[in-house]
This record gives C-alpha cells, structure tokens and sequence, in this order.
C-alpha cells in the first residue's frame, strides 16, 4: 500500500514538473515538444522497420551462399516469395530477369536498389531537420526571453522588476535546454540509422553481385 501511495506521489510530482517546466517556458516551448513528438515516433518506427530480419534474413542469405556455380536457383526464388524483406525483393527481380544479359540484369537490380534504400532512408530527413531547427527554436526562446526581460526593465526600471527578469532568465534557459534535448537525441538516431542503412546496402550489393555471378556461370564440367 505504501509502495502504490509512493509510486502515485511520484508520478504526480514528475506531472507538475513537466508542467511548471513548460509554463516557464514561453511560447517556442510548443513548436519544440511538436518536434520531440515526431522525432520520437520516427526513431521508434525506424528501430522497428530496420531490423535485420527484416532487411537481410539469414535463410535467404544461407541459400544464396551455398548455392552452386550454375545450379538452378528454384529454391532460392521460393524463399523469395515466401519471406517479405529488402534483399527478397532485389533478389527476385534478379531472378525473374534472367532470360537478360547479365548487365541488363544488373542495370535493373541497381535501379531496383535505388529505390529499396530510400525505403530505408524514409524519416531520416525528418530527423535531420529536427536536429538542425531544434537548437534554432531553443535560441528564438532565449531572445524571446531576453527581449522580456530588456523591456520591462526599460519600462518599469531594474529595482522593481526583479521578479520580471527572474521569468525572463527562466524562459530563456528552459526553451534553450528544450530545444537542445530533442536535438540531441534525434543527431545520435539520425548518425545509427544513417550508418546502418549504408552497412545494409553495402551487404545487400556483395550478396546480390554473388548471386548473379553464380546465376550467369555455367556449372563446371565433371571431371572422370
């Protein structure tokens, strides 16, 4: 009983903190949590949509790797239709263009490729923007308190306004602390996802570059 009282009381603390924070911080305060909602829900999609498994499953890549020099892929092409993921759908269109040259093939499966990374790149732009505007809406909070805090003393005088320019100091610091906490956040999500995406890509090039070599290789005569 104790321990639900003492968990409810902190809750109830942690929600008047957040919201004093947000009352002291001045109207560039709302443009920032906007900011940290969509960030927020891009690194939470983007963790889920670039797992491995779904981007490289280790199946289809087990199968392509032993596959034989000018061995039929059948097996390999049903893996494809089975399995939903980036290197299944690259590796079926090589598959489904065999009867071309190997560079035609190629030519397609590059421009197949294109498109499949910028699948994976999807939000990372999102990202990069809140990081780049996040310090910029922090800073607008910083002059918007200054200006506050300059103009009632020119109003009202430095002596009087004590608690005035105690707000205005507050304003400032808290929009600054705001904006620089969603950026960064969302710079480090932006650097793993971007780094990720680029190892992805690179794997995704050898293991099809391995496939079509052995696709469009003649199996090796038998030796007596």
């Amino acid at each position: 009983m104790s321990f639900a009282i003492s968990f409810n009381w902190n809750q109830l603390s942690s929600y008047f903190a957040i919201k004093n924070f947000i009352e002291g911080s001045g109207l560039f305060i709302y443009p920032v949590i906007l900011c940290s909602i969509i960030g927020l829900a891009i690194i939470l999609e983007r963790s889920f949509s670039l797992r491995r498994s779904k981007i490289v499953p280790k199946k289809l890549v087990k199968a392509i790797e032993e596959l034989g020099w000018g061995e039929n892929p059948e097996r390999i092409e049903k893996l494809c239709q089975d399995q939903k993921s980036t290197l299944s759908r690259l590796v079926y269109l090589c598959l489904q263009n065999m009867s071309w040259s190997k560079f035609e093939n190629s030519e397609a499966l590059q421009v197949k490729a294109r498109s499949e990374i910028a699948q994976l790149e999807k939000g990372l732009v999102i990202l990069e923007i809140i990081v780049g505007i996040g310090p910029l809406l922090g800073l607008l909070g910083t002059l918007s308190g200054l200006i506050t805090i300059f103009g009632n003393v020119g109003t009202h005088g430095m002596a009087t306004q004590g608690a005035a320019i105690a707000h205005g100091i507050s304003e400032a610091l808290h929009t600054t602390l705001a904006g620089l906490g969603i950026a960064v956040p969302c710079l480090i999500a932006h650097s793993l996802f971007s780094r990720k995406v680029e190892a992805y890509a690179i794997e995704m090039e050898n293991i099809c570059s391995e496939l079509l070599a052995k696709i469009y290789t003649e199996a090796p005569t038998p030796e007596y």
